[in-house]
């Protein structure tokens, strides 16, 4: 996070977060984004926002996590972004992203990133047998496609959770720092 935008300024950074148990430690990719000189803007999931500390966030990020559409003429309560992490990734949101849904703002989000040359990272957060799904395997397939940086993930058990000590939050600001200030 360390090139700046065209204007000069610091890089912003959304985060979509995606509502899984380890959501709640998104902290983690915030203090890394701005400890490598980025601002953050936290775009959650309606299942994500329920997950988080909303006030800590929000202190942490200087703005609103955003969660639902804006109204006609509100305004926009973030910088456009100049890059994009997913973390952590659903079963949900992966499969949903990479067919083009977009039934929520976090969604609307990921698929116009891809049409505007927004660079974007995943961090997948799956247990084995949503990673063993046909869909999964072809969605990220798909996100590769579409240019997206895919972080390496482990699989927990099913029903299990767990693999917090093991998610790489700082992976995303790894996959993206390079591709930073190379839009079309």
């Amino acid at each position: 996070m360390t090139e700046p935008t065209a204007t000069g300024e610091k890089p912003f950074l959304y985060v979509v977060v995606c509502g899984c148990g380890i959501a709640a430690d998104v902290g983690k990719l915030i203090a890394a984004a701005r400890g490598r000189n980025g601002n953050v803007g936290v775009v959650a999931t309606p299942q994500g926002v329920t997950l988080l500390d909303v006030q800590a966030v929000q202190e942490q990020t200087g703005y609103p996590i955003r969660s639902a559409w804006r109204a006609p003429g509100e305004a926009r309560p973030l910088p456009p972004a100049d890059a994009v992490a997913v973390a952590p990734a659903t079963f949900n949101t992966i499969n949903k992203w990479a067919a083009g849904i977009a039934d929520t703002l976090a969604l609307g989000i990921l698929c116009e990133a891809y049409g505007m040359g927004i660079p974007t990272a995943v961090l997948p957060y799956l247990n084995a047998a949503q990673a063993a799904h046909p869909a999964c395997r072809r969605s990220l397939q798909g996100l590769r496609e579409m240019d997206v940086l895919i972080g390496t993930y482990e699989p927990h058990r099913p029903k299990a959770g767990g693999g917090a000590d093991r998610f790489r939050w700082e992976e995303a600001l790894d996959l993206l720092e390079p591709r930073l200030g190379r839009r079309p």
